[in-house]
């Protein structure tokens, strides 16, 4: 430390306890220490600063060169121009949804939706009734034996999907 050896440091602190004492000698090196502190603290500031200009001088030169290289675009290679954009896209198709939304919300005589069409097998009605042949088994007592014994049932009609009829005959059931 500037040059002094241990024999010299020793030479000074045996001065130091001879002319200041040794009840002063305790707050002579804390405040010693304490300017010391500020001293360094000072010096790392100004390496800071230095540093801080000698980075700033070798980016400016690498942005220097950087812009003198033909073909390089540094305004097209700007991630927060490609992300604004991105989020301007966002919201406009954000906007246009919530617009049509509250359109049809808004207006009540636009046709709804059309619900999806379900085949529904007809029910037998007292006009069918009539027309249905007679199983032997649902023959009533008041019927005679012979009419009972000729009544044949007639195998079920096959049942037909929504998909497989043609979209007018599901309208029409």
């Amino acid at each position: 430390m500037f040059g002094i050896d241990s024999p010299e440091l020793l030479v000074i602190a045996v001065v130091a306890l001879v002319v200041i004492g040794p009840k002063e000698l305790p707050g002579m090196l804390r405040s010693w220490g304490k300017w010391m502190a500020q001293m360094r603290g000072m010096a790392s500031e100004f390496r800071g600063h230095v540093d801080e200009m000698v980075r700033q001088a070798d980016l400016d030169d690498v942005k220097k060169q950087l812009a003198a290289t033909p073909g390089l675009d540094l305004q097209a290679l700007d991630p927060t121009r490609e992300i604004k954009s991105a989020l301007q896209e966002g919201m406009a198709e954000g906007e246009k949804a919530m617009a049509d939304a509250k359109a049809k919300f808004d207006n009540p005589l636009a046709e709804p939706e059309s619900a999806p069409q379900i085949a529904v097998e007809p029910q037998p009605t007292l006009e069918n009734a009539s027309t249905m042949p007679i199983a032997a088994s649902e023959a009533t007592p008041a019927m005679t034996p012979v009419a009972a014994e000729t009544a044949v049932p007639e195998a079920p009609a096959p049942v037909v999907s929504a998909e497989e009829k043609p979209a007018k005959a599901v309208a029409a059931v």
